[in-house]
């Protein structure tokens, strides 16, 4: 099994690493339909990729210099009835708090977070 959990995070360093990171809510700014919900961390997606919801792999970028990916968060999301992996990237140990927490605040999305 070692083998396997090897090569999903290279596969993931080489998915991160061939696309284009975009940050589209940085930290401090509201949700687009939520406004209440101010990002934490800088949150966006991978250019020319697709996830669950037909939009690009999402992703939290922290403030470490590196931006190693670290973890995923994997979420169910009852409203959406839909799961979905978000990748973390350069997130300092409180900054993973902070996503953990985020997927984890409302009765309607669960998530776990996966270390590497």
């Amino acid at each position: 099994m070692d083998t396997y959990n090897t090569d999903f995070w290279r596969i993931l360093d080489d998915l991160v690493r061939q696309s284009e990171i975009v940050i589209d809510r940085p930290k401090g700014t509201a949700h687009p339909k939520f406004p209440d919900f101010i990002y934490k961390v800088d949150y966006g997606y991978l250019a020319n990729t697709s996830s669950m919801d037909g939009a690009g792999i999402d992703v939290w970028v922290g403030t470490k210099e590196s931006k190693s990916i670290e973890a995923i968060m994997c979420i169910v999301d009852i409203m959406k009835k839909d799961s979905e992996i978000k990748i973390l990237i350069g997130c300092t140990e409180e900054e993973k708090e902070i996503i953990y927490k985020t997927h984890n605040e409302t009765q309607y999305m669960k998530g776990i977070l996966i270390k590497r």
